[in-house]
């Protein structure tokens, strides 16, 4: 009997730890994406600044697609934001509309366990398996 209830104890356990990884990988990839923003984002809009101006005052698509060929890496940066904030998006979204599936639990599971045996050492300790009560 008090096998059973230490078992369920580490099962709820497990559960709630594998619930802060989920929420941590989420953070981790919306502030990837905020850097990202900051950075590639950031640089590849500053080096349009004068497309765009002209854009506001008298937008065509041929004055895109003359942008487009003459400052290639600017929009390639703004391309790679946009799919990794997409990316993200959808990730998130089919989390919490189908919630997640039984092999990535299980890796989740494996990622909990792996956190656990390095304890303190593993970067994601404090955040996944250190008791909020303390």
């Amino acid at each position: 009997m008090q096998f059973e209830d230490e078992q369920e104890i580490l099962e709820r356990q497990i559960e709630s730890q594998v619930e802060r990884l989920i929420d941590v990988q989420t953070w981790g990839r919306w502030l990837f994406n905020l850097c990202l923003w900051l950075t590639i984002g950031a640089a590849s809009i500053w080096s349009l600044r004068f497309d765009i101006a002209i854009w506001i005052e008298y937008f065509t698509w041929a004055a895109v697609r003359s942008s487009m060929q003459s400052h290639r890496l600017a929009f390639l940066g703004i391309t790679f934001c946009v799919a990794m904030t997409l990316a993200t998006l959808v990730w998130q979204s089919s989390q919490i509309l189908w919630g997640i599936s039984k092999r990535e639990k299980r890796s989740l599971i494996r990622q909990v366990q792996k956190i656990q045996q390095q304890g303190k050492a593993h970067p994601l300790w404090r955040w996944v398996c250190k008791d909020k009560a303390k």
